[in-house]
């Protein structure tokens, strides 16, 4: 695969991820967190399965003996991640959610250094401050000094757990990066359900929700789910586990994107940031020799 073809690839994951963010929101109204995160993956298993026989036609004995690795890939990557987010979601505003999570990218990328040994350059390092920078001048308008007016609870919590949840999994991710994308990852997602199966039977699930829920749950399945996650993991060994991390810091901006098209309002500074995230997000995955 070509880097511009992964690079792509995980634009594409973050901008299905923000939608997780606006549907997760709705939705943990009217579901419980195990009980969104079990539909949404029941779906894509439904999808992935046949899709990566039809697409990969993959050695399943292959993929199988990598059972363990598989595993807690799932424990990390979907269940953890997802359950923490919604649990998230239920405590604190998305301002909080979205700003505790900017600090993933450099966490992954300082793991990625020192366990992966991923070289980063100082036009990395730059790249890495300046998302950053975006990403915070997107949350507090502008206003940097809000950070520290902002009174955190409990979900705040939740979302620290998330990061750590993700950086484990990408760093994990890259340890199977010879396997068929979509094999692995409907071997995740089964691992998960299984998982998942006996908690959700115990949830007291209502299936009298109404038609927004049940088209939140499809989106959900389709597109931060299937699409997303093939994507980042065909993506991330080909880019590299701490230059891929940068890019969750466009989730802010699509996010933003998003509510404009649903009709809320915009600002100038919201845009300026995101235009400083997606420099940020190019400085990070410029090779040196690229910037001579």
């Amino acid at each position: 695969m070509k880097r511009s073809v992964a690079v792509l690839l995980l634009v594409l994951a973050s901008l299905f991820w923000a939608g997780n963010y606006v549907c997760g929101k709705y939705v943990i109204n009217s579901l419980k967190p195990i009980q969104i995160n079990f539909l949404r993956w029941l779906l894509a298993g439904i999808i992935l399965l046949p899709l990566s026989q039809i697409l990969e036609k993959p050695s399943w004995k292959k993929v199988w003996k990598e059972w363990p690795i598989l595993l807690v890939l799932s424990i990390f990557g979907i269940i953890a991640y997802n359950l923490l987010l919604y649990r998230a979601l239920s405590f604190t505003s998305s301002i909080n959610a979205a700003l505790i999570n900017s600090v993933n990218p450099a966490l992954i990328a300082v793991f990625a250094s020192l366990i992966l040994k991923e070289g980063m350059n100082k036009i990395n390092i730059l790249g890495i401050f300046i998302s950053l920078l975006g990403v915070l001048l997107v949350l507090t308008y502008g206003n940097l000094l809000k950070i520290f007016s902002i009174s955190y609870n409990k979900g705040d919590f939740y979302m620290i757990l998330v990061i750590i949840s993700w950086t484990i999994y990408t760093l994990l991710a890259k340890k199977i990066s010879y396997l068929p994308p979509i094999a692995s990852t409907s071997v995740i997602v089964l691992f998960s359900l299984i998982i998942m199966l006996p908690f959700f039977i115990n949830s007291n699930f209502n299936w009298s929700f109404k038609a927004p829920t049940f088209y939140s749950i499809i989106y959900l399945g389709l597109f931060p789910s299937v699409g997303s996650l093939v994507f980042w993991n065909s993506a991330v060994p080909v880019v590299g586990a701490g230059k891929s991390g940068i890019f969750l810091n466009l989730i802010t901006v699509f996010t933003v994107i998003i509510s404009v098209v649903l009709g809320n309002r915009v600002t100038a500074i919201q845009i300026i940031g995101g235009a400083i995230v997606i420099l940020g997000v190019y400085l990070t995955n410029k090779k040196a020799s690229q910037l001579n």
